[in-house]
């Protein structure tokens, strides 16, 4: 049976057409960033040096003086660039995907070790979503244990998840508000922009 939250005409087995992935907000990924651009930068230094004429200061710096390290200048920069690329790669490995079973949710535990957690469409009893401008940053009302701010997933069983962060949370909300009115999923509040789009079920453009 239908539930009666389902609006008239739209059909319960809608899914999104592809996997779109949702990454963790910027503030999240600027360390490792920053860190990245320093590595690339002391490697530039390291390879400007090595190739430098060798009566310059960098040149004696850089090559002559591996000879007195424990590491050498070469070591150095390849440690730190994998160390760096490392970093990146791994924070790529948190967020939100959306695909058409379902959505994952992608963390990371103590020690940086991957968790992702998957749930179909079926297993969502109801979405809270926070309106937009809570979304941006501003206080919301979703009631809740977590930030205002966050998508709340209450599931079958009568547990509760919260979505991590992730960069895009409008385009994540007004994504998961088109499935949950297409499906029949009860609403928690929302973003308020879905008037504006008409019909979920059509495409963009």
């Amino acid at each position: 049976m239908a539930r009666p939250s389902r609006p008239p005409g739209f059909d319960m087995t809608y899914r999104p057409e592809k996997r779109i992935a949702f990454g963790p907000p910027l503030k999240e990924r600027l360390p490792a960033l920053l860190y990245l651009t320093f590595a690339l930068g002391v490697s530039a230094v390291i390879f400007y040096g090595q190739n430098a004429p060798s009566s310059s200061r960098i040149f004696q710096y850089v090559v002559e003086g591996d000879r007195h390290r424990l590491v050498s200048s070469s070591v150095c920069a390849i440690v730190l660039c994998v160390s760096a690329l490392a970093m990146v790669l791994r924070e790529q490995m948190r967020g939100v995907v959306v695909h058409p079973e379902g959505i994952e949710l992608r963390e990371l535990l103590t020690f940086g070790v991957p968790r992702v957690r998957r749930f179909a469409w079926s297993q969502i009893d109801r979405m809270a979503v926070p309106s937009a401008q809570a979304g941006a940053g501003a206080a919301a009302a979703v009631s809740g244990t977590a930030p205002a701010s966050n998508i709340r997933l209450d599931l079958w069983d009568g547990s509760r998840t919260w979505l991590p962060d992730v960069g895009d949370k409008i385009a994540l909300s007004v994504m998961l508000e088109r499935v949950a009115l297409a499906r029949a999923i009860p609403i928690e509040g929302g973003t308020g922009l879905m008037d504006d789009l008409g019909n979920p079920l059509q495409d963009d453009g």
